[in-house]
């Protein structure tokens, strides 16, 4: 194999792992260091190097916070400066929800930059005994009569290098090398719904919160990051990316007039950044087979208008680690235990990733829904019920089961 960087050199090293994670960032990174905690020899890759930039919304809410916290690198997510957001407010047109997303014991989110947490991640899992390669290609994905056995791959020296595991993590994303390899089963998959573009500003405070605005077929939202900066995410129907992908700045802020009292704002505040962009499509994988898992996105993704994918894959990485291991330690077998861990993820998420696809089809609402959501409008403690749902601390279920019963107890009109 060659590229422009020069020839790969032959004669690869060989060494052997319990497990082998593809993947250093939001779900590999905790993947790998959790197992390394239970005393498993693990090997993380990455093609990437740390401090670096990925497409991300940047939001933690509370549920990833207690993640966090309870593999004690909260504090140093909070160290890095990036500000509390302590209330969410949806700005529908007609009126605006807005309350607090509280839970599991937490006031806030943080949405750090990916350069800032990813390194703290990855740094957590070198500091727990993981073997951290940076900057590592993975070429092939090695089979052995059908299962996965391992990677072959090279470094930035181009030397090869081949590693085998009795399981293979595939935390590699949208086109997953091991997913791919595998040909792992997708299931309730949906198209891309929404493209979406993000930059960053200077200049324009938040004070503590996540704006969101709907404006008929288009959306778009702020919140605070690290260095005093503010993301603002504006998105569009798929239906209208080839139209508008040449003309993407003007376009986003098009979408911003429509609320021209954040327009005004943004217009005094400075870019920074360039403008990134992504769509992505929704969809389930089974996340196992012979030899390989799959976690966070190369397992489950969906439209990031509702912003969990980091959480996600924080709890992701813990049912994979809390599953190995039990394999690992002859205490169940491997089906066994990530069945369970399948069923596990779908049962948690499943009626959020319906709801986020329709949420973001930015299609108005039946009259039905418009009523319950401005029946939300008028109640503090049911717009923190809805902030919740949108942190993912409460099911979507649960919580439109508690706005009917509420309705119910509503005086009908004479």
């Amino acid at each position: 194999m060659t590229s422009t960087d020069g020839p790969v050199i032959t004669d690869p090293d060989t060494d052997t792992y319990d497990v082998i994670v593809i993947g250093a960032r939001c779900a590999g990174a905790p993947t790998a260091m959790l197992l390394a905690r239970r005393g498993h020899r693990v090997l993380l890759a990455d093609r990437a190097t740390f401090p670096s930039d990925t497409i991300s919304t940047h939001l933690i809410h509370p549920p990833g916070l207690a993640a966090l916290d309870r593999w004690g690198l909260l504090e140093r997510v909070v160290a890095t400066g990036c500000p509390p957001i302590d209330t969410y407010m949806f700005d529908l047109g007609p009126f605006t929800i807005t309350g607090s997303p509280a839970g599991e014991g937490y006031e806030t989110s943080y949405a750090p930059r990916r350069t800032v947490l990813d390194k703290i991640l990855v740094d957590a899992a070198a500091e727990s005994g993981v073997d951290v390669r940076e900057g590592f290609t993975v070429d092939e994905v090695l089979l052995d009569g059908g299962r996965v056995s391992g990677i072959r791959g090279h470094g930035k020296d181009r030397r090869a290098a081949v590693a085998h595991a009795g399981t293979v993590v595939g935390a590699d994303g949208l086109h997953s090398s091991v997913a791919r390899a595998a040909g792992a089963a997708e299931y309730a998959g949906k198209p891309k719904i929404n493209a979406y573009y993000y930059t960053y500003w200077a200049g324009l405070p938040m004070r503590g919160v996540f704006e969101a605005y709907d404006r008929g077929d288009r959306a778009f939202a702020a919140w605070p990051t690290n260095d005093d900066l503010t993301m603002v995410i504006s998105g569009w129907p798929m239906r209208d990316f080839e139209a508008n992908r040449d003309d993407v700045e003007g376009n986003y802020l098009a979408t911003l007039a429509r609320a021209p009292a954040f327009a005004e704002r943004v217009a005094a505040a400075t870019r920074v950044e360039r403008f990134v962009g992504t769509a992505v499509p929704n969809y389930f994988r089974k996340p196992y087979g012979p030899g390989w898992v799959l976690v966070g996105d190369a397992g489950y993704l969906k439209d990031p208008i509702t912003a969990q994918g980091i959480q996600d894959a924080f709890r992701d990485a813990e049912r994979c680690a809390h599953a190995l291991d039990e394999v690992l330690t002859g205490r169940r077998s491997f089906e066994e235990a990530m069945r369970e861990a399948q069923e596990a993820r779908d049962g948690q998420v499943m009626s959020m990733y319906e709801f986020t696809a329709e949420f973001a089809t930015l299609e108005p609402p039946p009259p039905e829904t418009e009523q319950l959501l401005h029946a939300v409008s008028e109640s503090p403690s049911a717009r923190d019920a809805f902030v919740r749902v949108t942190a993912g601390v409460t099911r979507p279920e649960e919580f439109f089961a508690y706005m009917e019963e509420r309705m119910s107890r509503r005086p009908h009109p004479a």
